[in-house]
């Protein structure tokens, strides 16, 4: 295949060699293990002096697949797949922080994330400074002389704050610190982090990457040397991708571009036909020029992705008598699938943090996340709307 391909073409073409049947779609590898023709061959690759597959914790010809398209489509060096986006959000931080580091890291995080951070990472003896997400100034003070790593989300899990990558490229070039920044939202067909200076970018494949909500799957990709630690780091502790869940990513991957066109524009739409409702205080997409980093949105991104939200009037019982009126938006807490999905942080994703914890990082009593399907954007509109009508 050639090395001039654009990225989108990439993934669609990458594929595992055909076997003697001649295949056109890779075949599934469901096997724990792998064969050698004799003790040389299987020494040699334990010593690492071959590629050859060992064992599917390892490597495996599916997950192999799946990760060299997410390397071209990120601009990557290397990559590696995780069952999940948890267990790549975790090993991109643990194979590369030790006792006594510091991180920084954006307070504007993933429920589960900020979970992680705040309650488990102090017992391996690792700080963390969470700084607001645009607060140049506090990004800055948080620095220390054991600052190892900075971690952020951009656009933001559910406020969709959008932080500024030219500056904090700049800013973590400056203190050596690595930048490992989670593309979940964005997907690499609208946003490139590696080209603002970012050294690992990581992803839950459960969302877009898969885009029908079938299967679980996380990778990280960056820097060669980084990932040759964080793959040694899963290696041994285990969140390998099943061959099955990276078969279909693989697949799921030939269709984002276009998928994500459509997720974006209606997106969009519903934003702009929510502006003027009268029981919704405010609406966040990253291409509505109301929305507070416009401006940072429009010079990193392609378009604004497929995620809106929007404050209903009334707080916490509005927000659940919303999701009890819909009737076609499904109430479930993933994003990222063919259907449009509704959810209500507050009671849900972020319910773990304290009131003021939620507040400080935007997460309004009556925030409802939407996750723009891909069905007639009217369809979407009217149900959202009828929705509101009942939550007064």
């Amino acid at each position: 295949m050639s090395d001039n391909l654009d990225p989108i073409s990439q993934a669609i073409r990458i594929q595992t060699p055909r076997t003697q049947q001649g295949e056109h779609s890779t075949p599934l590898y469901l096997t724990s293990s792998f064969c050698f023709d004799d003790a040389e061959a299987m020494r040699a690759a334990f010593a690492e002096e071959s590629d050859d597959n060992i064992y599917s914790r390892f490597s495996n010809p599916n997950v192999d697949e799946f990760t060299k398209k997410m390397v071209a489509l990120e601009g990557a060096q290397a990559g590696f797949a995780t069952a999940s986006g948890m267990s790549a959000v975790v090993g991109s931080i643990m194979a590369l922080l030790k006792n006594g580091d510091h991180l920084i890291c954006s307070s504007s995080i993933f429920g589960n994330t900020n979970t992680f951070i705040k309650k488990y990472m102090p017992g391996f003896g690792i700080t963390v400074t969470m700084v607001p997400a645009g607060d140049n100034a506090a990004w800055e003070a948080a620095v220390q002389p054991n600052t190892k790593m900075v971690y952020l989300e951009t656009p933001t899990n559910p406020q969709l704050e959008v932080l500024d990558l030219e500056w904090i490229g700049q800013f973590t070039k400056k203190h050596k610190l690595i930048l490992n920044v989670d593309n979940c939202f964005a997907t690499p067909l609208l946003q490139k982090p590696i080209d603002f200076g970012a050294d690992l970018v990581i992803h839950s494949a459960t969302k877009w990457i898969d885009g029908q909500g079938r299967v679980l799957g996380g990778v990280v990709v960056g820097r060669a040397d980084l990932i040759r630690e964080i793959y040694l780091f899963c290696r041994v502790t285990g969140p390998s991708l099943s061959p099955f869940n990276a078969w279909v990513l693989s697949k799921s991957l030939e269709t984002l571009d276009v998928r994500m066109e459509r997720h974006c524009h209606n997106a969009l739409k519903v934003a702009e036909a929510l502006q003027s409702h009268s029981q919704v205080a405010f609406v966040k997409y990253p291409f509505l020029k109301g929305h507070p980093q416009y401006h940072i949105a429009q010079k990193q991104m392609k378009a604004g992705g497929g995620v809106l939200c929007f404050e209903v009037k009334g707080g916490v019982e509005a927000g659940r008598k919303f999701l009890n009126a819909l009737q076609m938006l499904s109430v479930t807490a993933n994003l990222g699938d063919t259907r449009s999905i509704a959810s209500h942080p507050a009671s849900t994703t972020h319910s773990k943090l304290t009131e003021e914890e939620r507040l400080a990082v935007g997460i309004t009593p009556g925030l409802i996340r939407i996750s723009a399907g891909l069905e007639k954007v009217d369809d979407i509109i009217n149900d959202i709307v009828q929705a509101l009508e009942k939550s007064v």
